[in-house]
């Protein structure tokens, strides 16, 4: 019996050798008392995809058994899994950590002085922000082993000069669903071939979060929780470098900082960023791979102007952001263009460049400190020079859309103060108490810049993605920028606690109940009101009414809710009431009489009653999955809406007469085939409204399913000769990667009601163009003829664009489609134009091919 145990330590301390020798450079040793992730999990790496769970409890297990681990979560997913973070230093830095953060944070002030010499650098680990890039969770596992339980000077050196966070998995639902899938389908033994269906994930994969959004766009817009947790952290810490790590197509190699030159790169952070860290970084990654024999490439691709990435983040914040990319096996083992690719190697590549960024952080402390420092010292020195010294924005109709963006402001920790006086610049007022001032002088000033300023000109032609994030016209708000001749009144500072909306206390209305639809909120208090049986109607024309004896004046869309037209008792809906207005935050008014001082009366033809959504939307194969998931997110997050998800697959056997609404976002619906165009066709001339998004726009027009045209594009009769080299940057720079443009909007039809500026910032990343309508009263959203307000777009296609159409309606039979050539719910954090789609889901029923106002039928 004691030899058996000898020969099975001994099995297993050669297997733990070898797992050691393959991962981690030669010629260290490692705390037998600290248990690898092999001896922890039962298996070695890159035998299986390691479970969230499991990942979260070998750090815990990290934590409890070294005094260089420290164990936290720092918020849970839309799944309830944990955020969590390990921190690594040495036990005497832990002891006073709490002085390390705050005197760290002080590089951020230029008033204070620090001493470098002696302040650790911060570093932050991040992994797998796609959740079906799986190598680097496993990656984070042995780099968080390798920190704590090396020994030698080095290690000692490092635990010292250094406090590290790992943060093992930054979208823990995506990779769980990823996860599983490769687990499930795993052969014995696995299989390469690239066909098998381990390496084809259903739909949507787990690249994406629980509502199938792309986390690694988040880091600026905030829509979702992992990344509110994320970035609350962040700002804990203000780490001096932070990794972003992912996965690639299977016959690619490895990729490390610097991106692109210049074009990839953000003009507001200082050069020092690209011009000397990154390339001072990517020696040690070079030599790391150079090591194991690993082929990479730099200076090409991807993309460093975007501040939303977790790789440009921390740039804009005086950090070293850091992007890595890795052949993925999408599985166990894949057949490459050369070798087949194992999980074990892509796990490898990314384990020996964690361990060269905290040698060449730690090996460059104080060059990152100081560049840190400098950072925010020439921030604040720019905004004190800038001829902008403030912002000034705010919808006074819309408080809550106002509030969202003041929130959205301090959760990137930019200063903001309340409006203490009314100012007017130009023709927009703007209302003491109901909007806010960014100033300048402050050090966050080129987050402000980020967030305001409107950028048309640029040194490159080809975007990654997205070619301008103009928060302000995102959330479509008055704002403008002010010089020192416009004097501003700055009241106090933006909390948590004052943007807390609170409504006017509720009388209880002997006839009724009016709700502004202007609101932002309003949409969440009529589905809550229909969700009670309430019975709710909405003006087709606008009116003035006597409000505790003002003149109060209600525009398009406003709430009807009578006191005698229900169901319910006068004090069931009162108590109602008052939970929908304290709720929302909104302001319920109470009328005495039907008789308005001015426009219509409340018992008008002209006032429509709202039938309750019943939504359906089409999901799966073919479709759009971020489309989709921005939808859903914005009627279950925004108006805690339930709705009916249906498989394409499956549409057969959806009884589509159950609904009062379809959504078809933008995708490929080959899949439902004829019978499914005649059942959606059948079922709009019946009454039914279908929302089409984007691409699937052209599908219905293709399918014959409505009676619109698509806008092409002019032929050209000759084609010049040019350059095969030239081919990616010729076609990229005629791609609509994402620009904003001004377009106008009709506030008096349905799907503009609650709307009071007809011009309406929109946000294009398609090239679907459609024919204005032959009906005068269904283009409901037409580009200007001077549209681009941000972002790149070739000038052939701003020729298309101009005084095109955005929203459209068609008639089909009783029924209609509602055409949204651009995508209303874009990235979850369009607020300017989520109104259009509440509007199409309430109001999409009301909506009459020949004019408005008449008596229901």
């Amino acid at each position: 019996m004691k030899n058996l145990l000898l020969v099975l330590a001994f099995a297993i301390s050669n297997t733990l050798f070898s797992q050691n020798s393959y991962f981690f450079p030669s010629g260290v040793s490692f705390d037998p008392a600290i248990p690898s992730p092999e001896q922890f999990l039962g298996y070695p790496i890159g035998e299986w995809h390691t479970r969230h769970d499991r990942i979260v409890s070998y750090f815990q297990e990290l934590a409890r058994v070294s005094p260089n681990a420290h164990f936290q979560i720092i918020g849970y997913t839309n799944e309830h899994r944990p955020q969590v973070v390990l921190t690594i230093t040495s036990p005497d830095n832990y002891s006073r950590i709490e002085e390390i953060r705050k005197e760290h944070l002080k590089l951020a002030d230029p008033k204070q002085s620090v001493n470098l010499k002696t302040m650790p650098v911060i570093i932050t680990h991040g992994y797998n922000v796609h959740g079906n890039e799986p190598s680097s969770s496993e990656a984070a596992m042995l780099t968080a082993y390798y920190l704590v339980a090396l020994q030698g000077p080095e290690a000692e050196r490092t635990l010292r000069e250094a406090v590290i966070h790992i943060d093992p998995n930054y979208n823990p639902d995506g990779r769980d669903r990823h996860s599983n899938w490769a687990n499930m389908h795993k052969g014995f033994p696995p299989v390469s071939d690239p066909m098998d269906r381990e390496h084809n994930e259903v739909w949507p994969g787990g690249r994406f979060n629980h509502y199938w959004f792309d986390l690694n766009r988040d880091w600026l817009p905030l829509a979702h929780v992992e990344s509110r947790n994320r970035v609350e952290f962040f700002h804990q810490w203000l780490p001096n470098v932070c990794t972003d790590y992912h996965e690639m197509g299977t016959n690619a190699t490895n990729f490390f900082e610097p991106t692109k030159p210049y074009g990839s790169e953000n003009p507001v952070v200082p050069r020092a960023n690209y011009d000397v860290l990154n390339p001072l970084f990517a020696k040690y990654f070079a030599k790391a791979l150079d090591d194991i024999g690993s082929l990479y490439f730099s200076k090409e691709n991807f993309d460093n102007s975007y501040p939303g990435y977790g790789s440009t983040y921390p740039d804009i914040h005086g950090g070293l952001g850091l992007v890595f990319e890795q052949a993925s096996s999408r599985g166990h083992v894949q057949k490459s263009s050369t070798k087949e690719v194992t999980f074990a190697f892509t796990i490898r590549n990314h384990v020996r460049t964690s361990i060269a960024t905290v040698k060449a952080g730690v090996d460059n402390r104080e060059l990152l400190l100081k560049h840190q420092q400098d950072y925010f010292k020439t921030a604040l020195e720019e905004g004190r020079k800038s001829a902008i010294k403030s912002y000034v924005f705010g919808e006074s109709k819309d408080q809550s859309r106002t509030r969202a963006f003041a929130d959205l402001l301090m959760k990137h920790r930019i200063e903001t103060y309340q409006l203490n006086a009314d100012v007017s610049v130009g023709a927009t007022r703007y209302d003491k108490g109901k909007a806010f001032i960014v100033p300048t002088d402050q050090i966050q000033y080129r987050m402000v810049r980020s967030l305001f300023e409107k950028v048309t000109s640029f040194h490159d032609s080809v975007f990654y993605d997205a070619s301008t994030w103009t928060m302000a016209l995102a959330y479509g708000l008055p704002h403008d920028a002010l010089t020192a001749t416009v004097k501003v009144s700055m009241g106090s500072r933006v909390t948590p606690e004052s943007l807390v909306p609170i409504p006017a206390p509720l009388e209880k209305a002997a006839y009724a109940y009016l709700i502004d639809w202007n609101e932002y909120q309003a949409a969440r208090a009529l589905h809550f009101l229909l969700s009670k049986n309430v019975f709710v109607k909405t003006a087709f024309k606008p009116f003035s009414a006597s409000i505790q004896g003002i003149n109060r004046k209600f525009g398009y869309g406003t709430l009807l809710i009578s006191v005698a037209d229900q169901s319910l008792s006068s004090d069931e809906l009162f108590s109602v009431m008052k939970e929908a207005s304290v709720s929302t935050g909104l302001d319920i008014h109470a009328v005495n009489t039907g008789f308005n001082l001015e426009g219509i009366d409340l018992g008008s033809n002209h006032i429509r009653t709202i039938q309750p959504p019943k939504v359906a939307m089409l999901v799966g194969d073919g479709v759009a999955a971020t489309d989709a998931g921005a939808v859903w997110f914005l009627l279950d997050s925004k108006l805690k809406m339930p709705i009916t998800k249906v498989n394409t697959t499956q549409f057969g056997q959806l009884r589509l007469s159950e609904y009062n609404t379809l959504i078809m976002v933008s995708g490929n619906y080959s899949v439902l085939g004829e019978s499914g165009v005649t059942k959606i066709k059948t079922w709009m001339q019946q009454g039914g409204t279908l929302l089409l998004v984007k691409n699937a726009v052209s599908w219905a027009i293709n399918n014959k399913l409505i009676e619109e045209q698509l806008r092409k594009e002019e032929e050209k009769n000759e084609v010049k000769r040019m350059d095969y080299v030239t081919a990616g940057d010729y076609q990229g720079s005629r791609a609509i990667g994402g620009s904003i443009y001004q377009t106008n909007l009709d506030i008096t039809h349905p799907l503009g009601f609650g709307y009071t500026n007809r011009e309406l910032p929109v946000y294009r990343n398609t090239t679907v163009f459609v024919e204005a309508s032959k009906s005068p009263f269904n283009t409901v959203i037409k580009y200007t003829g001077n549209p681009l307000l941000s972002g790149y777009i070739h000038p052939t296609n701003l020729g298309r664009i101009r005084n095109s159409v955005s929203l459209q309606v068609s008639a089909v039979g009783q029924g209609r489609a509602i055409l949204f050539i651009d995508d209303p719910a874009f990235r979850g954090y369009w607020y300017g134009t989520n109104k259009l789609l509440f509007n199409a889901v309430f109001f999409g029923g009301l909506i009459s091919s020949g004019g408005f106002g008449g008596a229901e039928e």
